[in-house]
């Protein structure tokens, strides 16, 4: 108990002696836990909306004028595949009537009156698969039937670049937060390093007395992983501040495509932010205590 009074007693007395420093390595911690946090917060929203697209990918095959016999043996020829999750016929009737309801459900002008003695829409299947990413064995099924099948219309490419967007971003912010995190790193290394240079007479006179390097050095790993720890609450404290505003931006660009932005987010963001702060803190102290009290 005496040992953790001191050595926190001796923490807080050298962050307050190297402010400058302190302030510095803090800054910096903050600025990398922001950008942190704002990568997991894009890379969930764009997840949960690829998730909520993905359930709504079809694959519409537009049927020729056939017998309803080939047209039931063939749904159940797609329904027996593994790879197919449901499989809808639409009629040219319910087709004309879906397009009628769509357009009032957009406030569109009722048109209905100018298709009471025709109707240009074909019949159709909607299939929707158990994986929407790999549709392109049922398109070439779909594509073979071509007495029965007139066109194969699928949404693969949006899909496709989703996927590839967000990919692109882990990357991207994975490049980002490295070299962020090495800035971070080294300021918290040299900020340690400035305090045992300060503290060097006092760290001889005290091993010449007897203090074992459990003495010496933990005082300044707490110090480093005070530094994490403070970047890692400010940082909290500003994304609570600014939270409102990133649910408003956030709904106003994805219209009613849900984010994901649920409890379970705040919780993973809390706790990768305190662990990111605490072990770059921890680490870059370590790494100066050990390099310098060898």
């Amino acid at each position: 108990m005496h040992f953790l009074r001191f050595s926190f007693r001796q923490a807080f007395q050298g962050l307050w002696r190297n402010s400058v420093m302190t302030f510095a390595a803090t800054f910096t911690m903050v600025l990398m836990l922001i950008l942190l946090s704002a990568l997991v917060i894009v890379i969930n929203g764009v997840e949960a909306g690829l998730e909520f697209i993905e359930s709504r990918v079809e694959i519409r095959a537009e049927l020729f004028p056939v017998s309803d016999s080939q047209i039931a043996a063939f749904q159940a020829e797609l329904e027996a595949r593994p790879d197919v999750g449901t499989v809808t016929y639409v009629s040219k009737e319910e087709a004309l009537a879906r397009f009628i309801a769509d357009r009032e459900a957009q406030g569109l002008t009722d048109i209905s009156e100018a298709y009471v003695n025709t109707n240009p829409f074909p019949a159709y299947y909607s299939v929707e698969l158990v994986d929407p990413r790999d549709s392109q064995e049922v398109v070439d099924v779909l594509n073979a039937q071509t007495g029965l099948v007139s066109i194969v219309l699928g949404q693969q490419t949006g899909i496709e670049r989703l996927v590839n967007l967000t990919a692109q971003l882990r990357n991207l912010g994975f490049i980002v937060l490295s070299f962020v995190a090495l800035t971070v790193l080294l300021i918290v290394v040299n900020s340690i390093r400035m305090a045992l240079m300060a503290r060097a007479q006092e760290i001889e006179i005290m091993r010449l007395v007897g203090a074992s390097d459990r003495y010496v050095r933990w005082p300044f790993i707490l110090e480093g992983v005070l530094v994490g720890l403070f970047g890692a609450f400010i940082t909290l404290l500003l994304l609570l501040a600014a939270s409102p505003a990133i649910s408003d931006i956030a709904s106003d660009i994805a219209g009613s495509v849900p984010l994901g932005f649920d409890q379970s987010l705040t919780y993973q963001i809390t706790a990768i932010t305190l662990g990111a702060g605490l072990a770059l803190g921890g680490l870059g102290a370590w790494i100066s205590v050990r390099t310098y009290l060898r």
